[in-house]
């Protein structure tokens, strides 16, 4: 089962082998400059978000990325610093750096923390785009933790998304995840932009001159557009839910601006991580959760769907069957001539 595209294409894809798509992509970050241990660490993560069927926040950020580098807008290869103020509170400073392997540092220090003292709170500042953010909510979750994560910041560089009832870019896409351990499947994971769409989609939808859905983009009159383009020329996005998405965005910006300062790169992240082996013995939490879980599944599918589905199983399922990954050719070729 695939996650469905939000690209609206005029041409077909590519089947991309695995090895190939890595091949290219390391290629592209070590001409940006960063080493093979490095870039590898990206890439793992790049092609998981692929495989998982993510495709905004896959290998087609590697041309971002690449661009970011060679405008001196990111460092490669620098080591996020770790600071502990006490047993429960962690700062990561990403050294100006791509935001995942601070990331990564963070998730780590998180869980041991956790562990340790039941509760942790991480900071992650100075740092480049942080990709799918599930992935990091995922693996805290299967060791027992909770997992809360808000971003944003940096509002002047990434005024994104116009306010609910606005005409007018003004916050970023303020993204929200949270994962906790599951039932008899694993983990919920819910990690989602407060704007209708992510800022990746649509830069790919540009790359690969597709039009986006609609409802999800105005253009600089206010006016609801499906070409990208309009969002580049002075548009926005809508916000999720639309006074939830405001809502969620708004706090979002409020601790990770107002609270953990100006952000220097592009955003500025919060990670709370509670053990929830602290509050209920596993076993009895897992039994607990699959009946809740299963409840929902079990629920008969309204109109156009064909079950009821629980946040972050998609990406699972997907994993588990996705051997290769389908790229528009537009994208593709992008990545081919930028390995060069």
């Amino acid at each position: 089962m695939a996650n469905k595209s939000k690209l609206i294409l005029s041409e077909s894809r590519v089947c991309v082998a695995l090895d190939n798509i890595r091949e290219k992509s390391l290629r592209i970050l070590m001409k940006a400059g960063c080493d093979k241990e490095y870039a590898n660490q990206i890439i793992d993560h790049l092609i998981d978000s692929d495989l998982s069927g993510v495709e905004s926040h896959g290998v087609v950020r590697t041309l971002q990325y690449l661009d970011e580098y060679q405008q001196g807008y990111l460092l490669p290869n620098v080591v996020p610093k770790v600071t502990k103020d006490s047993l429960t509170k962690i700062n990561i400073d990403g050294q100006g750096g791509l935001g995942i392997p601070a990331l990564n540092v963070a998730t780590d220090e998180g869980i041991a923390a956790a562990k340790l003292n039941g509760i942790c709170a991480i900071a992650i500042r100075n740092t480049g785009h942080t990709g799918r953010l599930g992935a990091f909510a995922e693996k805290a979750a299967n060791q027992g933790c909770l997992f809360i994560l808000c971003g944003g910041g940096a509002r002047d560089k990434w005024r994104m998304v116009a306010p609910y009832g606005g005409t007018k870019a003004l916050l970023p896409t303020n993204p929200w995840c949270l994962g906790i351990p599951g039932g008899l499947k694993g983990p919920v994971i819910l990690d989602c932009a407060t704007s209708k769409i992510a800022g990746g989609w649509i830069k790919a939808a540009r790359l690969a001159n597709a039009e986006l859905p609609k409802d999800m983009i105005i253009d600089k009159n206010g006016l609801p557009t499906q070409n990208p383009n309009d969002f580049f020329s002075g548009g926005a996005i809508l916000p999720k839910g639309e006074a939830l998405g405001y809502g969620l965005a708004t706090i979002g910006e409020l601790i990770c601006d107002a609270m953990l300062g100006p952000a220097k790169v592009e955003s500025n992240t919060l990670i709370l991580m509670i053990d929830t082996t602290s509050y209920r013995n596993p076993d009895i939490f897992k039994k607990a959760a699959e009946e809740i879980l299963s409840e929902l599944r079990d629920c008969p599918p309204a109109k156009g769907f064909d079950n009821v589905e629980i946040p972050g199983e998609r990406e699972k399922k997907n994993r588990e069957i996705s051997k290769t990954i389908l790229l528009p050719e537009k994208i593709w070729a992008a990545i081919q001539k930028s390995s060069t």
